[in-house]
């Protein structure tokens, strides 16, 4: 029987963008309770950039990539629940750079009519870990205030958004005009630029000298920043490591007896409640409550290009790929 082929990117050792190969592979094949995808569209997330920097693959060809929509070709054998020619979304810890992945089927969620493949793609990953930063983690409240570091991310822009919807007072560190009143019109009340503002001072203003409630932190290296700007008691999720340094002193949040919560949502999304969200959080895109900003999008055959303008400063979204 002939092997099916199918084209991707791929690397063998970790690096820069430039140890991404577009090539051809084998097309993966389709186990009992997984479903066959052909990808429509790959969002580049933050753990598929840290992942082909740092972590060296233990066979050559290894396809990255967390997140990716499509249609299904193949369901198997032990799948009841999925059908050939639905449209889903995809989460598993790696695969999504190509023309085809094979995932688990809990590991997929249906597409609304009128959310498309990009979209799609950027859900899973990246608005689940921010509703389950402020629902599950935070238990924002109307009248709370949560600082957003990195607001022009995509995790940032779905938390601004799920926050607003709260009720809550939504503060980010975002840089530019222009990215500024994009996410004011997304529901961010104040906009700090970290690059030539101090941000403790500004937060401390924003809250007459108290703090905020609860922060959300992707980037990492602010983890300092973000423990000065909470108040006594506050609480704060960590959720990436963009920055590059995930090292902080926590002497200080001991001392502020505040509480920080870690979220890797890669672990969480095949659990059936957390599931359910990702689910309802599509719906709410299909219904226009929930918006999710595209930057730009590239063919996967130039998917070096793609990973490098995903890791450059003054984007706002999510980059994404078409194979």
């Amino acid at each position: 029987m002939t092997t099916q082929r199918m084209k991707a990117a791929v690397y063998d050792s970790a690096g820069d963008p430039d140890v991404l190969r577009y090539t051809d592979v084998d097309r993966p094949s389709c186990g009992p309770d997984e479903v066959l995808v052909r990808i429509g569209a790959i969002s580049i997330e933050g753990g598929d950039l840290l992942h082909r920097a740092n972590m060296a693959p233990e066979a050559p060809n290894h396809i990255v990539g967390f997140a990716a929509a499509g249609e299904i070709v193949e369901v198997g054998s032990a799948v009841s629940n999925r059908r050939v020619g639905q449209r889903v979304a995809t989460g598993a810890l790696e695969g999504s750079h190509a023309e085809y992945r094979a995932v688990r089927a809990s590991g997929t969620w249906l597409v609304p009519d009128g959310v498309d493949d990009a979209a799609a793609a950027a859900v899973p990953v990246a608005f689940g870990t921010a509703w389950h930063c402020v629902h599950a983690r935070l238990q924002l409240a109307e009248g709370n205030t949560l600082l957003v570091q990195g607001g022009a991310g995509m995790v940032g822009l779905a938390a601004i958004q799920i926050a607003h919807r709260l009720g809550a007072r939504v503060i980010a560190t975002v840089s530019g005009q222009e990215r500024t009143a994009r996410l004011r019109t997304l529901g961010l009340d104040e906009a700090i630029d970290h690059r030539s503002q101090d941000v403790v001072a500004v937060v401390r203003e924003l809250t007459a000298g108290r703090g905020v409630d609860a922060v959300i932190d992707p980037v990492g290296s602010t983890l300092p920043q973000s423990f000065e700007a909470l108040k006594e008691q506050g609480r704060l999720v960590f959720v990436g490591n963009v920055g590059g340094s995930l090292n902080p002193d926590l002497f200080p949040a001991m001392g502020k007896n505040l509480t920080l919560h870690g979220v890797f949502f890669g672990a969480l999304w095949e659990r059936p409640e957390v599931s359910a969200t990702i689910e309802a959080i599509l719906a709410d895109v299909a219904a226009g409550k929930l918006e999710v900003v595209i930057d730009r999008r590239f063919p996967l055959a130039e998917a070096a290009a793609a990973h490098r303008h995903a890791e450059q400063g003054g984007i706002l979204g999510r980059t994404v790929m078409v194979p």
